[in-house]
């Protein structure tokens, strides 16, 4: 499988037990802990409540993986069980494990035992992680670096993988802030992306998020590097506290004119993306082209430029991987286009689902999609998400010209945990939001209202992304309308 060497690394990969077990096996964090554990030659099982690409990519490599509820006898002769965060304390096969004495520890653990012989670089923040940890890794990658890999999606321009298990000196992690697990980890060099309220179904309030990561930005090395986004306030707010307290603390800004890494000069190319100068400390070290659009990946590539070369990557070099980057698996990914009239209608995928991430991807739609009319179906990621960011959602979708809205997407959560879809989409007036109880609905609804020209977006962090080529087959006259 790409990215991954089958060997026995020394050292502290020796530490783990020949068995291990994964609940929860098909997360995207999870599967990556399975498949360097089952390239190193440790026998994985693992469980899920459904079949993924994931879990396939662990069966590829030999484990087995149980499909459907979770039952004790899953955990079979294990040495070691390893649980998602999102697992609960009475999940039958966690109560097994603690009943036979087994250790079990969170996904988070494992990654930082995994990791523990490196130079860690992590990637934290609410939005812009995932692609921010991609380009941090093919810049490493390009520069010869070989590096290991652990991100949060698929990294396209590395063959659509999620780990890789380098033999270099570096492990480049998307830091989640979910659970706490980021205080795992003590990198050399840590990022924070931006920082505002999200995950209070795990907080309970914006100001202990801040508060975890206050306590990560202290977990870096004595000697390390934190680097923080001046355009986020939150972020750069703890930046200034960190740097009070004698920590080496670098900024990076669009709009901040004072920070130590700047972009100037930045116009649309034909690509599709943007242009600019990059500066570090007033000096211009020259010219960054991108092919993925908004100035939200511009400030990613900026944070992503500043990681790598304090990590060794010079910056001919970074711009260079920043120039061949296409994105990561379901950030502004194409699923498809139908011509009709001489005119394509385009059907795109991105997983936004805070209101940030929304308008920043919408702002990004009218950059690359100059001219055409814009529709997009969302789908909450929680009920309680809806709820407290509701003032939010009312405002993100504005510049569309038409809206549906999705059931919501429960993930971890009951429906008693806030508003559901149907009543997120009666909030929302600007555009009209339409409420849609069914993917069938959804299909037929919007292929029916698509017209020559269009781009429709399906927006979210859940299952939405199987609307995209549903919404296709209809157009393509492959799947009959109900």
């Amino acid at each position: 499988m790409i990215g991954l060497r089958p060997r026995q690394r020394n050292g502290n990969g020796n530490s783990i037990p020949s068995r291990v077990h994964l609940v929860g096996a098909g997360g995207v964090h999870m599967s990556a802990i399975g498949q360097i554990l089952a390239a190193r030659g440790h026998r994985i099982t693992g469980s899920d409540l459904s079949a993924s690409d994931y879990t396939n990519r662990l069966v590829a490599l030999g484990a087995e993986v149980f499909i459907g509820p979770h039952d004790a006898t899953h955990v079979g002769d294990a040495q070691l069980v390893v649980a998602t965060a999102a697992a609960k304390i009475d999940n039958p096969e966690l109560v097994a494990a603690r009943d036979r004495g087994l250790p079990v520890m969170l996904r988070a653990e494992m990654v930082q035992r995994l990791i523990a012989d490196r130079d860690v670089l992590a990637i934290a923040g609410t939005h812009g992680k995932t692609t921010t940890t991609a380009m941090v890794s093919l810049m490493a990658v390009r520069a010869g670096l070989d590096p290991m890999m652990l991100l949060g999606g698929d990294a396209r321009d590395l063959g659509n993988i999620n780990v890789r298990d380098g033999a270099g000196r570096l492990a480049i992690v998307e830091a989640d802030e979910y659970a706490e697990a980021f205080l795992e980890y003590t990198p050399q060099i840590a990022l924070i992306t931006n920082l505002e309220a999200d995950h209070l179904d795990y907080y309970g309030t914006e100001e202990r998020l801040f508060g975890a990561f206050r306590r990560f930005t202290e977990r870096v090395k004595p000697d390390g590097t934190l680097i923080v986004c001046a355009d986020s306030p939150a972020a750069l707010a703890i930046g200034r506290e960190r740097r009070d307290a004698g920590a080496r603390v670098e900024r990076y800004a669009l709009e901040d004119e004072t920070a130590e890494w700047r972009a100037s000069r930045i116009r649309g190319n034909d690509h599709g993306g943007l242009d600019a100068v990059v500066h570090m400390n007033g000096v211009d070290l020259g010219p960054l082209s991108l092919a993925v659009a908004g100035r939200h990946n511009l400030l990613n590539a900026l944070g992503a430029l500043a990681v790598s070369m304090r990590a060794g990557v010079d910056f001919h070099r970074a711009a260079a991987a920043a120039a061949e980057f296409t994105g990561t698996r379901r950030r502004f990914e194409l699923v498809g286009e139908v011509v009709r009239d001489g005119a394509p209608i385009t059907i795109v995928d991105d997983y936004a689902h805070h209101p940030t991430e929304v308008r920043a991807t919408l702002l990004a739609a009218r950059q690359r999609y100059a001219g055409r009319r814009v529709v997009a179906c969302f789908q909450p990621h929680t009920y309680s998400r809806s709820t407290y960011l509701l003032d939010a959602f009312k405002t993100c979708f504005e510049g569309l010209d038409a809206l549906y809205v999705l059931r919501t997407y429960e993930a971890r959560e009951s429906a008693d945990k806030g508003m559901d879809a149907a009543a997120l989409a009666a909030e929302i007036h600007h555009p009209e939001a339409q409420y849609v109880a069914s993917f069938e609905e959804a299909a037929d609804r919007i292929a029916a209202d698509l017209r020559p020209g269009d781009v429709c977006f399906t927006l979210g962090a859940g299952d939405v992304t199987e609307l995209g080529p549903m919404i296709l087959d209809r157009l393509r006259g492959t799947g009959a309308a109900r």
